[in-house]
């Protein structure tokens, strides 16, 4: 089995209880972070591992809205909830390093906790440039290393669990892969003793 099957397989099985376990981090760690990329979100918006849809109902009324995602069964838990919003989304199955569009697609790429799990960040943030229009936003959240060093160490010992069963890493840090791809930073942000992080960036050239 390739890492790539074993991660949807990972997320497969996860995905019946997903919505369930995440509201409580949500409600106490990632607090506000939907909130926060709805109202950056413009134009023609694409949500990299979009998984059971949770941003859905943030994005606004006038934002065309596409996603993909590695994981089938998550994929239709977020058609369902698209379907409930009454909105039409473009939803498809794939990988966040193959993205299945052309260059200059977008005016916004959104990719919320899940570059912490993507097997290759920085091929997936250089797709995520490569589909947006000079100029275009990337929103990204997602937990990193904790600034506070108990914190960190915790995080650490964590990884060594979460890495091998599910792929997901807690000390990796997105913002330098960001700038290294060809991003201005225009917007970054750290909470929660510095374990979450979020940041707008714009596509230089």
């Amino acid at each position: 089995m390739s890492a790539t099957d074993k991660a949807r397989e990972v997320w497969d099985k996860a995905a019946p209880a997903y919505d369930r376990q995440i509201v409580f981090l949500e409600r106490v760690w990632f607090t506000g972070a939907r909130e926060w990329i709805g109202e950056r979100a413009r134009g023609r918006v694409l949500e990299v591992a979009v998984g059971t849809g949770r941003n859905l109902p943030f994005y606004s009324s006038e934002a065309t809205v596409s996603g993909i995602e590695l994981s089938p069964v998550m994929l239709a838990q977020a058609r369902r909830k698209a379907t409930e919003l009454g909105r039409t989304v473009d939803l498809r199955e794939g990988d966040a390093e193959h993205l299945p569009y052309g260059e200059s697609s977008f005016d916004t790429v959104v990719c919320a906790l899940s570059l912490c799990t993507i097997l290759e960040p920085r091929a997936a943030i250089a797709e995520m440039r490569r589909v947006l229009v000079p100029g275009g936003r990337l929103l990204l959240v997602d937990h990193i290393g904790s600034s506070w060093p108990p914190v960190r160490a915790a995080q650490w010992l964590l990884e060594r669990v979460t890495i091998a069963t599910a792929g997901e890493h807690f000390t990796r840090r997105q913002r330098p892969l960001v700038v290294a791809a060809g991003f201005d930073i225009v917007e970054s942000e750290r909470v929660k003793a510095g374990s979450i992080e979020r940041i707008h960036a714009v596509k230089l050239g």
